[in-house]
């Protein structure tokens, strides 16, 4: 009996991924769901003004997504894509400076961690996508040591990265509408 070959659909990197973003999406559902039912429970919860800078971050995210894609698709033609990744790696990192940016913003209006619920959710969200954005980076970080002068690089662990990094970009985008409603 013959063992089946890896394609980059089933590399044991990309189940784990595939793993990883069922866990992310149970959790933040929980998340959701406990908002939801904190908000129309009390009468504390007051609403959050969302900080600019957050739709800005929306696109530095997205636009890293299409970084990726050009960057992993010219690897796989065999031109050079490792600027590319460089790029997302730039923008992942002033994703996340954007990030701090608004939680000063919201703390210059008095708005913290504690100041109330809807406070409590957006701090904790945006915590929780940014720690989940850093093991991207770190990631993205991993293939770009690996694929520095003519090596080419590993297939399986590019194939996962991207598909985490898209998901972190779809999450995003369903947590800046939940936030934007629900604050």
């Amino acid at each position: 009996m013959t063992s089946p070959t890896l394609t980059p659909t089933s590399s044991p990197a990309r189940t784990g991924v595939w793993i990883g973003i069922a866990t992310i999406t149970m959790s933040f559902t929980a998340y959701t769901s406990a908002m939801v039912v904190r908000q129309g429970s009390g009468a504390d919860w007051q609403h959050v003004a969302l900080p600019g800078i957050l739709y800005l971050n929306t696109a530095l995210l997205l636009l890293s997504s299409g970084t990726l894609e050009l960057g992993r698709r010219r690897l796989r033609a065999g031109a050079s894509g490792a600027m590319l990744l460089t790029v997302t790696l730039a923008l992942g990192l002033l994703f996340l400076a954007g990030q701090v940016v608004a939680w000063r913003s919201l703390a210059a209006q008095g708005v913290y961690l504690a100041t109330n619920p809807a406070s409590d959710f957006f701090y904790i969200f945006t915590a929780l996508h940014g720690l989940h954005l850093v093991g991207g980076i770190a990631a993205l970080g991993y293939i770009l040591g690996r694929t520095r002068g003519d090596s080419a690089p590993p297939w399986s662990a590019l194939e996962a990265v991207s598909l985490y990094w898209h998901f972190m970009g779809v999450l995003w985008l369903y947590l800046l509408l939940i936030l934007a409603t629900r604050l």
